[in-house]
């Protein structure tokens, strides 16, 4: 996997995404947990956790958390963070590919399409089965991912997002370039920050993601011993996934 999410990324993340619904997600997932859990859900790994954006308010809520992610960035924050809210959670510096906490857990989430940062068929298995050995039977993994369907149908664009924040400006230009042989959109930021009408900071990342078809991810997923349960647009649990959703949400528990 190349580097991303370092130093400055990290820096600024928390600001890029300020206007992210990090509560609308936790509800999300607890409706998953009350709808397809057999039993409670007291314990949570998070994959890609970042900054604990996900992690914190389900802490909050009473849940016990725990999180990865490959940037120490972005862990080195999200302590920062839990600690400032006098939270007890763990963060640790893995690999999705090959993670080990010698543990189990209630539930998996895996959100913000962590998956798709697995953009080859080899990794993403060794992934899927690497939270398998953290679940026990029955144990619910929710993740979501770029829909395949609707990305060769609507076709990745150009975005700009301007977020002030203070006496900061960022400017993040997303220059997406599609592989579809590969299954791949390597998206290229471009990251300004002024201050005072002032460029202070600029710098770039390249993100490769993966997207992938329902019906390819659902043999992923029992390759790895999982179920899928449901099938349904990110936020929206009654939905119906189409060639139209960009995002989709797969609900899977172990067996």
């Amino acid at each position: 996997m190349p580097d991303i999410y370092q130093d400055k990324y990290a820096a600024y993340y928390d600001v890029i995404y300020s206007d992210k619904d990090y509560k609308a997600e936790c509800d999300f997932a607890e409706q998953i947990f009350q709808k397809y859990s057999p039993g409670q859900i007291s314990t949570i790994l998070e994959l890609g956790c970042g900054t604990g954006g996900h992690a914190i308010p389900l802490a909050q809520k009473g849940y016990r958390v725990s999180g990865i992610d490959i940037s120490e960035a972005m862990i080195a924050k999200a302590r920062k963070k839990a600690e400032d809210a006098n939270l007890k959670l763990h963060f640790q510096v893995m690999d999705l590919r090959s993670f080990n906490l010698d543990r189990t857990f209630d539930a998996c989430i895996g959100m913000f399409a962590v998956i798709g940062y697995m953009t080859d068929t080899r990794d993403v298995l060794s992934a899927l089965r690497s939270v398998r050995k953290h679940l026990g039977s029955d144990s619910l993994f929710i993740f979501d991912f770029w829909n395949g369907l609707a990305v060769l149908r609507i076709l990745p664009s150009v975005r700009v997002k301007t977020v002030d924040d203070k006496e900061l400006k960022i400017i993040r230009i997303a220059q997406p370039e599609l592989e579809a042989i590969n299954h791949i959109c390597q998206v290229h930021y471009h990251i300004l920050v002024i201050q005072n009408n002032t460029l202070v900071d600029e710098f770039k990342e390249t993100h490769t993601i993966r997207y992938y078809f329902p019906q390819e991810m659902t043999h992923y997923l029992e390759d790895a011993e999982f179920e899928v349960l449901r099938i349904c647009p990110f936020l929206d649990l009654g939905g119906k996934v189409d060639e139209n959703v960009w995002n989709i949400t797969v609900i899977a528990k172990a067996v």
